[in-house]
């Protein structure tokens, strides 16, 4: 299996339908393979091994990802926003590299000896007739995407193309999308769902149009310029979303995707009765299983929220049923697989689970599992529950404590728009349990209640010894937390607080 079936299918199925960017000036599945295959020939001109992109999303990117496929080499998309030192180490891990490039970063990738392309540079190199020529099979990875490096040095996720293909066949219905679909992408190019919604909008047939610099007017008016009728926010975006002032109408939005890190039970909520005619979608998913894993669906949704059982009102924070083209076992530390109900490490086996890293491997066990390092369990039904990562239990007393469930909880209150619970370092208990919440606008929390809101929610062991209240969690752009920061920042305003 190979990145250009799924093109060569498109090109077959509605070649002359837009499916990048706007209806006015977009590119068709032709116009995408014909500049693929212009690409190809100079990453070949060049001898590139991989060609990088650094820039930000918009059409450049699916015809760089098109024509690394076919010149056999990875796409690379890296992180543009990293700082020099960061990027530059990432950088020289490729140095027989093409570079698609921002103009304001093209003299820094030369004093890298790296050759670099403006992306209207790219684009109109790859603006010529097609060749027609076929695409190189090779051993090389389709994609490399690199983790965040939170806690450590990035590691890079190898994707390769029997992987990328079995996710979009395993979860995508070609060409079932009607010619004036749209599908609104806010997620960066260097994150694994904006692969994942190139491929799978291409496949299906729907336009795909990037709001790269998000913000909640942009995005609604966007949404209802351009008929959206299908689009992808993490939660921090949908949370602003539906807290916004204004027109908040979405009339041609069928389908919002949600994803990327935790959902509060409140937002979610919010934005089911603010717009009860859109079919919400809950997609979980890593880097190393090529995106979407489990989804809870539109019909899930709705019925979570109508029903007054709590097991099913609390599907609501689930992330619904596993894809049928995953096994997914929850298991205990000894690699026992454990009951309904139990909590454990997700690990997970399908053909779209690469678990690949550059300079590694494959991370798998001898039955071919990937430990996905989420905490998780299913309920009787099958829906997945996410529980946080391993590394961020904490262990107070002896007592395994997770912070998902005391997060949850601070969330419910009122005056509460987001929060971060961690262990710190305790002479006595080993780690105590401290919190750092960002009051809701026109809000403001008083620590002390707030502990109080959590002791009648879970026992003492569970509350937070303290609360720091800030003005903002260090998140990145997908709205995943980087907790390793919220320590530093609770410890800095501690030594405030006893200077």
């Amino acid at each position: 299996m190979h990145l250009t079936m799924l093109l060569d299918m498109a090109c077959d199925g509605f070649g002359d339908r837009v499916v990048v960017g706007r209806v006015s000036d977009g590119l068709t599945p032709a116009d995408l393979r014909r500049r693929a295959r212009a690409g190809a020939a100079l990453l070949r001109s060049h001898r590139a091994e991989a060609l990088l992109y650094v820039a930000v999303n918009g059409p450049a990117y699916p015809v760089a990802m098109f024509a690394a496929a076919f010149a056999g080499v990875p796409l690379v998309p890296v992180n543009y926003r990293l700082g020099e030192e960061q990027l530059d180490y990432l950088l020289s891990q490729h140095q027989n590299a093409l570079v698609v490039t921002a103009p304001e970063s093209v003299a820094h990738m030369g004093q890298l000896g790296l050759t670099a392309l403006t992306t209207d540079e790219w684009l109109s190199g790859t603006d010529v007739d097609d060749d027609e020529s076929d695409p190189e099979w090779t051993e090389a990875p389709a994609i490399i995407i690199y983790t965040s490096g939170t806690t450590s040095k990035p590691k890079g996720v190898l994707l390769r193309h029997e992987n990328l293909v079995s996710y979009v066949l395993g979860s995508v219905e070609f060409a079932g999308a009607a010619q004036d679909d749209a599908a609104l992408v806010s997620v960066p190019p260097y994150h694994i769902a904006a692969v994942a919604n190139v491929l799978s909008n291409l496949f299906s047939g729907r336009r795909t149009l990037v709001l790269e610099q998000f913000t909640p007017q942009e995005w609604l008016g966007l949404v209802r310029d351009e008929q959206v009728t299908n689009a992808l926010v993490v939660p921090t975006m949908l949370a602003r979303i539906v807290g916004s002032d204004g027109d908040l109408s979405v009339p041609s939005l069928r389908n919002l995707a949600y994803g990327g890190a935790a959902m509060p039970t409140r937002i979610i909520e919010t934005a089911l009765s603010l717009w009860p005619e859109v079919g919400f979608v809950n997609a979980y998913g890593l880097t190393e299983t090529s995106s979407t894993i489990a989804v809870l669906g539109p019909d899930d949704h709705r019925a979570a929220l109508a029903s007054d059982d709590p097991a099913v009102r609390a599907r609501l924070g689930s992330t619904g049923r596993v894809l049928p083209t995953i096994d997914l076992e929850i298991r205990d530390p000894f690699d026992e697989v454990l009951p309904t109900g139990s909590v454990g490490r997700i690990c997970v086996r399908g053909d779209q689970v690469s678990a690949e890293y550059a300079g590694i491997g494959r991370a798998v066990d001898e039955r071919g599992f990937f430990d996905t390092r989420d905490k998780g369990y299913l309920d009787e039904d099958g829906y997945l529950f996410i529980g946080g990562r391993v590394d961020d239990t904490i262990i107070r007393g002896g007592e395994n404590i997770a912070p998902a469930e005391i997060e949850n909880v601070l969330l419910d209150h009122e005056d509460v728009d987001d929060c971060a619970v961690v262990g710190v370092a305790d002479d006595e208990w080993g780690q105590r349990i401290e919190a750092a919440v960002v009051a809701r606008p026109g809000r403001t929390i008083d620590p002390e209640q707030l502990r109080q809101h959590v002791r009648l929610h879970l026992r003492g062991s569970k509350t937070p010894d303290r609360i720091h209240v800030m003005d903002e969690l260090p998140r990145t752009e997908t709205g995943k937390l980087v907790r390793r920061r919220v320590v530093t920042a609770i410890a800095e305003a501690a030594e405030v607080v006893d200077a």
